[in-house]
């Protein structure tokens, strides 16, 4: 665990883990899944000798070439239009302060019993 948080540290990354059955709270992963299911997944017959080449087929295709409803256009049509207010790598690292900063447990329970005993303090 510790590299994990050191990592997460390393790129300015705030972990925020969400509790067990609760998959509304993370919605756009769950959505993201649940595209990759029936638009990759299913598509595929296994053994898949190729299966490399394959998914790499269909992330170019998910993010260039997809028109998501969401958004109206591709993930790289957004990204370009949003690009100008997008912060350089050093402009994050220069802001980001990981004093401040909970370092939050991958375990949701312990998590949420290190945080009551951290405000306790």
């Amino acid at each position: 665990m510790n590299h994990l948080v050191e990592w997460l540290q390393e790129y300015c990354i705030k972990f925020r883990p969400i509790r067990p059955g609760q998959p509304h709270l993370n919605g756009k992963v769950e959505r993201a899944q649940q595209t990759d299911l029936m638009e990759f997944w299913a598509l595929i017959d296994f053994p898949e000798d190729h299966l490399s080449d394959r998914l790499s087929e269909y992330q170019h295709y998910y993010n260039w070439d997809r028109v998501h409803g969401s958004i109206g256009k591709t993930p790289m049509d957004k990204t370009v239009e949003l690009s100008k207010q997008i912060p350089f790598w050093e402009e994050v690292e220069r802001n980001y302060d990981a004093s401040t900063e909970y370092l939050r447990v991958q375990h949701y329970s312990m998590d949420r019993r290190m945080l009551k005993l951290k405000r306790s303090l």
